[in-house]
């Protein structure tokens, strides 16, 4: 196929010198060219700069009186200001990158409380006013993201779980001290493993268990968060009572489910059920204070066993007011292992009203009420001089006047339930017990 040739372009060659110069001309007239084209928008520029530098003069403005409005705060509740920090930046090595300092992992924590306490009776005994002294200094360190490690120095009897406590009599003898928590904690998430003697995992109320008591010997823990804001609860332990190298030993075996419910309104709701198995075949490491009201046989063992069925059933309702919450709780317990019908033991506390920041009041009614054997009384509470088999009125009245400060008064009204096994107080007689104190925690 025929194409037409075409006419090949003439080529031009420019001196070296003008060839170098080129750049340069389009090096001066492109930026003059450009600077033409913006002008026009320098004046928006301007405008859009002067007031971003308004906006920050605004903010420091309002920095500074934060940070004076912080101060006055401060002040006024008696805090101490955080340190200043440095302002020159250090870079961070691999060590502080890979491991958190020792401040992160460490928590201390603890509390003392000095007691005022006046018992009056109609005829069991004369009147007696007492004061005591409690003091309790713990922590925890987290080895790793798995291991955690925790122990407890308190005042009180080493051979009392029910109280740590201490009398202020003696002679001014010096306060005994002893360790009542050292455990290994390993975290997997939901589900915590314990080992040693370990804070008590069970919901509960001084019906069952005292405030004080800690088992020892093996637990797990599982709490899953459920949507909307519920969770779901489950304990377990396995508790050494009393090992012996020759013959029986005394354990516990528990387990108890819970459920706390979403907040429906300003109502919500949880409930617990336990049981609780104790198989007692040495209680040669036991005293006085350990079997105390339940009823022992001629060789000094229990006469029941003691098999505890135990529900707890909470609610609370915010109301209009979040200082004036209202919270009903009720406990049941029963004693499958009883002999006879001397086992079931209930209480109800309603309290109105808070306890958490300054200036807070809380109001505390109880009733309770125990056959003399519903529980084991080594480990129930130990706040009237009668351990089971009684009735009991309780008032609180707890004041919060600063940080980390409470003072509570406490009214308590109680007798032996059933006379057939009143032992050394008065059937009929209605004893009172009156506490103040004042609580410092840290």
């Amino acid at each position: 196929m025929f194409r037409p040739r075409t006419a090949r372009p003439r080529r031009y060659s420019l001196p070296k010198a003008r060839l170098l110069a080129i750049p340069a001309a389009i090096a001066l007239v492109l930026p003059g060219a450009a600077f033409a084209q913006n002008a026009q928008d320098s004046e928006v520029i301007r405008k859009e700069l002067l007031a971003l530098r308004q906006q920050q003069a605004q903010i420091t403005e309002l920095q500074q009186q934060n940070a004076a409005a912080i101060a006055a705060l401060e002040a006024r509740l008696g805090v101490a200001p955080p340190p200043a920090q440095s302002t020159t930046a250090t870079p961070p090595t691999a060590a502080t990158v890979a491991t958190p300092a020792i401040s992160d992992r460490l928590k201390v924590s603890g509390d003392l409380r000095f007691r005022g306490q006046h018992d009056r009776s109609d005829s069991d005994a004369r009147d007696r006013s007492s004061s005591q002294v409690r003091g309790r200094l713990g922590a925890t360190y987290a080895v790793n993201d798995l291991v955690t490690v925790g122990a407890r120095i308190v005042t009180g009897d080493s051979d009392d779980p029910n109280s740590t406590d201490v009398q202020l009599s003696n002679w001014n003898d010096d306060l005994t001290v002893s360790l009542d928590l050292a455990y290994t904690q390993l975290n997997f998430g939901d589900l915590k493993l314990y080992g040693g003697k370990f804070p008590n995992p069970f919901a509960r109320t001084d019906l069952v268990w005292d405030g004080d008591v800690n088992p020892q010997g093996l637990a797990a823990t599982y709490k899953h968060a459920l949507p909307g804001g519920g969770a779901f609860r489950a304990n377990s332990v396995f508790y050494l009572v009393d090992e012996k190298a020759a013959g029986s030993d005394s354990t516990m075996g528990g387990v108890q489910l819970g459920y706390d419910s979403p907040a429906n309104g300003d109502f919500r709701f949880d409930i617990s059920g336990a049981y609780y198995r104790y198989s007692l075949g040495s209680i040669a490491g036991a005293d006085s204070g350990d079997w105390r009201t339940n009823r022992l046989k001629p060789d000094g063992t229990f006469l029941s066993d003691f098999e505890l069925g135990n529900l707890l059933v909470g609610a609370s309702w915010q109301g209009a007011s979040e200082k004036w919450p209202v919270r009903l709780v009720g406990d049941y317990v029963k004693n499958f292992g009883a002999i006879d019908d001397q086992d079931t033991g209930f209480g109800v506390d309603l309290s109105l009203g808070r306890a958490s920041r300054p200036g807070d009041w809380r109001f505390t009614y109880g009733y309770s009420q125990t056959d003399v054997d519903a529980v084991l009384s080594a480990f129930s509470h130990d706040n009237i001089g009668i351990a089971t088999n009684y009735k009991l009125h309780s008032l609180t009245v707890d004041y919060t006047p600063m940080p980390k400060t409470l003072i509570s008064a406490i009214w308590y009204h109680y007798k032996p339930n059933d006379p057939a096994f009143a032992g050394s107080n008065a059937p009929d007689d209605w004893l009172d017990r009156f506490r103040v104190f004042f609580l410092v925690n840290f």
